[in-house]
């Protein structure tokens, strides 16, 4: 069975973010059954979980020996073994593959930068200089990623593929500003992959999870 680790609980506005989704998501559109593992901070700091996870973070991934980390590099593996997430053309997979690192390298970075400074630095001097720089190369990434979308509704060959996974839980980072709205093409296409039966279920597990979870006061 896989295992896949995930955190016990997170702060409201962390949920439904936490990468271990992006995963679920994948085995939820390969068909793969699996269970998760909850950790906390406690589990995070042990030498046995970080043999698995150098950083300490979440997910890690564990099949018949096999273990993996870095929630980008386990979408992959999933998606080269399920149709549903990856054709079999050879020059269909190279460019799925492409766009999922573009996904990973050229748009997330961005979006991040500007969630962190809006959910965890906003009352910072130097946090209300560096945003305007921030939120203009999110929108100029965005303007660019809205481009290459242009009239698709997919990332490849008009179908959903691992590249469309990894974009869409990126595109989600900034739901505390309307910033993905501002590009109402890429806010269709969000909606579109989120609208899948496979996203709603692994979100669901997810939520359910910090539910169960909740600190009690």
């Amino acid at each position: 069975m896989i295992e896949v680790t995930a955190f016990r609980w997170v702060p409201p506005l962390a949920q439904g973010l936490v990468r271990d989704l992006r995963v679920r998501w994948a085995l939820e559109e390969a068909g793969l059954p699996y269970q998760d593992r909850l950790i906390g901070a406690e589990e995070q700091k042990t030498e046995d979980y970080r043999r698995r996870q150098p950083f300490g973070q979440v997910p890690v991934y564990e099949e018949d020996g096999l273990v993996l980390f870095e929630s980008g590099a386990i979408v992959l593996h999933i998606a080269e073994r399920a149709p549903a997430l990856m054709p079999s053309d050879p020059v269909a997979r190279a460019h799925v593959r492409t766009w999922m690192f573009a996904a990973l390298n050229s748009i997330e970075q961005h979006l991040q930068s500007l969630g962190e400074i809006d959910l965890m630095h906003a009352d910072a001097h130097w946090a209300r200089e560096r945003r305007p720089a921030v939120l203009q190369r999110a929108r100029t990434r965005l303007t660019e990623l809205g481009t290459a979308l242009k009239g698709k509704p997919y990332l490849v060959d008009d179908r959903f593929s691992a590249a469309d996974l990894l974009m869409t839980t990126v595109l989600r980072i900034p739901r505390q500003s309307a910033l993905v709205a501002e590009f109402p093409d890429l806010d269709a296409y969000r909606l579109r992959c989120e609208a899948r039966p496979a996203f709603k279920k692994a979100l669901a597990d997810q939520l359910r999870r910090f539910d169960e979870n909740r600190p009690t006061a």
